[in-house]
């Protein structure tokens, strides 16, 4: 759990200035613009030290050095190689990878989990360098001057908006109360999509690898898509509208064609295309959450490092974001938050009651949750501005005396109370771990395995995957829906 971007740099000074004229690397013309190179290195540095700070770096060297030394050879081929370019793996699950100006490059381990070779990850890399190379960044906070947001508002809020992908774009937009401009810079515009798509093809050739693994990696995303949507219409829900790089970098038909067509246009001798190479890099890397973020498992939720776990009701999920855990039911219009209380709020429940929620008026029960003790709070609090709303919490002192706040969350008054009991189910499944929990909490890791002759079925039996494991493993390793099954003893991905 840590908190959301921003708002520091979303409070960075406003620009007034018009813009001056540069001359833009790749295309050589000449554009007005409210980003020098050196303010988009500048703004890059500051949002870089943010970004990690939200999200974390894989604590794996060899890994981050992969990455690294893939994207230095492909930076030191492309339009911009006099800038200091900076590579990192982000410690998510999340399916994404985005770019901040000035050089800064982020993949998650989570999209290197559904990539299969070096090239695929060259394709996306080399996408995300296009986008720094064509001043793009700079280009959206030109734009944006307008909307009164400023440059660095601007530029991050674009890079958050990608991270998170379109579920993560309202989020984001209610937050800084820019919904209009928000939405305009939610994504590139897709004359930008399709330069940065060419300025990817270019980079790959000129380091010997075939453009068309930037098609491959629309497929292999496009999968993880396909399955995303076949697991839940297998449980009778609504397919998933979450982020990831595809939901943030628009890739329809018809781009999808034009990426075609881009890479058709190169003719050459390439190189292989390091499957072998990503592979023993990616061998042992988390898949899924870790235990410091503590792991999801199905409708359960546990957090060695905390102690706690949580189970939703029947038919609503479980969204462990870094901020809070939030258990929503399945219209997604009510649900329990739950957040670690800092300790400076109070030692005692009252005290915290006091300090932190500034009640108007309310009245306090004393409880029991699984032998935890609890205090239950309903009333009217004022927030910092001083605006009044009412609130319905329980306070519980959870292991190592940490206090959780159990918020209770509804789109309104009538489906507040028309969730009350699925939002006390899921209040009273607060607990402290139990050996059982302990077992279940265990993370899961890529590791690389002959492929046996009984095939993915085999491989899934021997898995701790539960929803459709061999069709997770067949994604994993491209052949999900169709594609050429491996050879037997040839090296797979497995999950366990």
């Amino acid at each position: 759990m840590s908190c959301r971007l921003l708002p520091s740099l979303l409070a960075a000074a406003l620009l007034a200035a018009c813009g001056t004229a540069v001359v833009n690397p790749v295309t050589g013309r000449s554009e007005r613009t409210v980003m020098s190179e050196q303010d988009e290195v500048e703004e890059g540095r500051k949002a870089h030290a943010e970004i990690l700070k939200e999200y974390g770096a894989v604590q794996n060297p060899r890994l981050q050095a992969y990455v690294n030394d893939l994207g230095q050879r492909l930076a030191k081929q492309s339009h911009r190689a006099n800038l200091k370019w900076t590579f990192t793996v982000l410690d998510t699950p999340d399916v994404n990878a985005f770019a901040l100006p000035g050089g800064y490059v982020y993949v998650t381990r989570g999209i290197m989990a559904y990539l299969d070779s070096e090239a695929e990850l060259a394709g996306v890399v080399g996408h995300e360098i296009g986008h720094v190379t064509a001043r793009h960044g700079a280009q959206r906070a030109t734009s944006q001057q307008r909307a009164g947001i400023g440059v660095l508002a601007a530029t991050i809020l674009g890079a958050v908006l990608e991270s998170q992908g379109v579920s993560g774009a309202g989020r984001a937009a209610s937050e800084i109360s820019q919904s209009v401009a928000a939405g305009y810079i939610a994504s590139y515009s897709r004359e930008q999509e399709l330069q940065a798509d060419q300025l990817g093809a270019e980079y790959l050739a000129r380091n010997q690898y075939n453009p068309q693994n930037m098609v491959d990696v629309i497929g292999a995303l496009k999968a993880q898509e396909r399955y995303a949507a076949d697991a839940a219409r297998a449980e009778g829900k609504e397919p998933p509208s979450g982020a990831n790089w595809l939901s943030s970098h628009p890739s329809n038909d018809q781009r999808l064609a034009e990426i075609r067509q881009i890479a058709a246009k190169y003719k050459g001798n390439y190189s292989e295309d390091g499957r072998t190479r990503y592979q023993q890099a990616i061998d042992g890397m988390a898949f899924g959450e870790t235990a410091d973020q503590g792991v999801t498992r199905g409708r359960h939720f546990y957090h060695e490092g905390l102690g706690i776990a949580l189970s939703a009701p029947q038919g609503w999920k479980i969204d462990n974001s870094p901020s809070a855990i939030l258990l929503v039911n399945g219209a997604g219009d009510a649900g329990l938050v739950v957040k670690l209380v800092p300790p400076k709020a109070g030692k005692t429940h009252e005290e915290i009651i006091k300090n932190a929620l500034k009640p108007v008026s309310g009245q306090t029960q004393p409880r029991n949750v699984n032998g935890l003790t609890a205090t239950h709070f309903t009333g009217v609090v004022r927030n910092s501005q001083g605006q009044q709303s009412n609130a319905r919490l329980t306070l519980v002192t959870g292991p190592h005396d940490h206090t959780y706040l159990l918020q209770y969350a509804a789109r309104d008054a009538a489906t507040l109370q028309r969730n009350l009991a699925g939002i006390g189910e899921a209040e009273n499944s607060f607990r402290a771990l139990s050996a059982a929990d302990h077992k279940a909490a265990r993370p899961w890791k890529v590791d690389i395995v002959p492929y046996p002759a009984g095939g993915f079925a085999e491989l899934a039996k021997q898995s701790p995957l539960t929803t459709m494991a061999e069709q997770q493993l067949r994604l994993i390793n491209g052949v999900y829906n169709g594609g050429t099954e491996p050879k037997v003893g040839q090296p797979v991905k497995v999950v366990r």
